[in-house]
């Protein structure tokens, strides 16, 4: 196995140890973040369930995630699977919500993302398991592509110290099942199937290259600047995921009103 794989497989096993709990619920997208970290769950040799659970999927990213769960079964005894289907649940709540939300494309697909959270912490708490994460680390700590309290909502996170193309590198190694690793990487939340660079603006590899740099702009392409004026864009409006709630703070003095 490679040994960043062996690192994150130990330390999933440790975590779960002393947490007290009896295995693992993680979501399956057809992308290859939750490939990867569905994988190196099953490779724990812990109980892990994997959800597929569709809100109007693509047809594409529906059948790749089957693939992915076919394969983990096959190669995995402690891997179960489920395909939950959350479409008219998703459709049933956005009919209660106001013609303003409804007609908001993003506010609904971040009530998708959070559908889903809500699903895997069901399943989880029923099963005494914790829910993983699947996010990366420019996704969780370069950009914030991701939506807050969904896929943002997890116990534990074992691929975020991972860069996008480091995450292609692990999954190559553990024979993640190939149409994965060649599909664009999407988030899952459009029914048009964008891809993650459609929305963003900017590869993988670029913004890689964005969160590292920290020389001086004015010797870079128009592109490499371009991209910089795209990751701090991303990252300034999203840093508010990155950190933790804010707490207002009262003053002891101010507290002493209440006796």
């Amino acid at each position: 196995m490679h040994p960043v794989a062996q690192h994150i497989v130990d330390w999933l096993a440790s975590y779960h140890e002393k947490s007290g709990c009896k295995g693992f619920v993680i979501g399956v997208s057809g992308g290859i973040d939750s490939a990867l970290s569905s994988t190196l769950c099953a490779l724990t040799g812990i109980p892990t369930i994997c959800l597929s659970m569709p809100i109007r999927q693509s047809s594409a990213e529906f059948k790749r995630a089957n693939e992915h769960l076919e394969d983990l079964t096959a190669r995995f005894e402690n891997v179960s699977c489920q395909i939950i289907e959350l479409t008219d649940a998703f459709a049933a709540l956005e009919a209660c919500l106001p013609l303003d939300s409804q007609s908001h494309p993003l506010a609904m697909a971040n009530t998708r993302s959070r559908l889903r959270m809500t699903t895997l912490y069901a399943i989880a708490q029923k099963h005494h398991s914790l829910v993983v994460g699947t996010g990366n680390k420019v996704e969780d700590f370069g950009v914030g592509f991701y939506t807050k309290y969904g896929d943002g909502g997890v116990d534990l996170s074992p691929i975020a110290d991972l860069m996008k193309t480091e995450v292609f590198a692990l999954a190559k190694s553990l024979n993640i099942v190939d149409s994965i690793q060649k599909a664009a990487p999407t988030d899952g939340l459009w029914e048009d199937g964008r891809s993650d660079e459609d929305q963003i603006g900017a590869s993988y590899p670029e913004l890689e290259w964005a969160m590292l740099y920290n020389g001086d702009s004015s010797k870079l392409s128009s592109r490499q600047n371009q991209v910089l004026k795209i990751y701090r864009h991303f990252h300034q409006a999203n840093v508010h995921k990155m950190k933790p709630i804010p707490v207002c703070t009262i003053p002891d003095q101010l507290k002493g009103n209440f006796h």
